[in-house]
């Protein structure tokens, strides 16, 4: 590759990093509150002991259970691209 090429791969790479990580912030801040909502989900179903309240607490759960899911891959691909862009800058020889 040349040095431009090189570059415009490098800048590339962190324009996505920088992407996925707002994306994972954003999703984390959303998991958080349908934790806090799903504790109180959880009681309402438990003091009313009603089909529908038992329902809903587990829509929820399971709704928050496959965002955990998503989260953790987020945070596999922020680690990969961490890792493909220090490998790229660590070879980058700039000016030749």
């Amino acid at each position: 590759m040349t040095t431009r090429s090189e570059k415009r791969h490098i800048d590339g790479v962190q324009r996505q990093l920088l992407l996925s990580r707002e994306s994972l912030r954003i999703l984390e801040e959303q998991v958080a509150l349908w934790r806090e909502n799903l504790e109180e989900v959880r009681i309402r179903a438990l003091v009313a002991e009603t089909p529908l309240q038992t329902k809903e607490y587990e829509e929820l759960l399971r709704h928050v259970q496959v965002a955990e899911t998503e989260m953790h891959r987020r945070r596999e691909d922020v680690l990969q691209l961490i890792r493909k862009r220090d490998e790229l800058l660590r070879d980058w020889v700039p000016g030749q």
